[in-house]
């Protein structure tokens, strides 16, 4: 699995819901209108890596700047983002003492700022509608270079269904929701990557 990919690009995105076969296209205001109403939430996913693998887990989201990717076992895989930081742990190699990335150079963070407008600072790249789903292309228009997110939304309800993380090299990570739904008061220590190395004995 191309975790590395993943991170430095943006890890992984955002809500429920089967694509409609009547859905209408979404506007980038009522997309930023969407995502800057996510306070918390939570769905299983199915990650497809770059090599051409696959994995399976739960991811949680607590805006802003907030997220924690567990991934299923056997994989031994936990990534987080909080405190303006992407913190990795692997079982492969660094168990107790996460791998950390700056969030701001990853595309996630597009969608984890406090407030969200896509029509901000000329980020959108590219906006298509396939019949069924509204497709945003976002990136940081001052760092092209770290990446792009492709988010999937669907119409009726307005649903994040799947988001695309190309990193610089461009390397591929789909990242696949089964359905987005709020997850009440996430405690903090979730998305705090200190508390999980302390707690690991790191």
């Amino acid at each position: 699995m191309d975790r590395r990919g993943f991170l430095a690009a943006g890890a992984a995105a955002v809500l429920a819901g089967a694509r409609r076969a009547q859905a209408g296209e979404l506007s980038l205001d009522a997309v930023s209108a969407y995502l800057n109403g996510i306070v918390t939430a939570e769905s299983g996913f199915t990650q497809f890596n770059a090599d051409g693998s696959q994995t399976r887990g739960k991811v949680y989201i607590r805006r802003p700047g907030r997220m924690r990717f567990e991934y299923a076992p056997p994989e031994e895989l936990l990534v987080m983002a909080g405190g303006g930081q992407i913190g990795i742990f692997d079982g492969k190699s660094n168990l107790k003492k996460a791998e950390r990335y700056p969030l701001s150079r990853t595309p996630l963070n597009l969608i984890l700022e406090r407030q969200v407008n896509l029509k901000a600072r000329n980020m959108v790249v590219g906006k298509q509608f396939d019949g069924t789903a509204t497709i945003v292309v976002a990136q940081d228009p001052a760092h092209p270079e770290y990446g792009t997110i492709a988010m999937s939304f669907s119409d009726n309800p307005v649903a994040l269904s799947e988001w695309v993380v190309t990193d610089g090299q461009g390397a591929r990570t789909r990242v696949v929701l089964d359905g987005l739904n709020p997850a009440g008061d996430l405690p903090s220590t979730l998305f705090n990557i200190t508390y999980e190395e302390n707690r690991r004995g790191g």
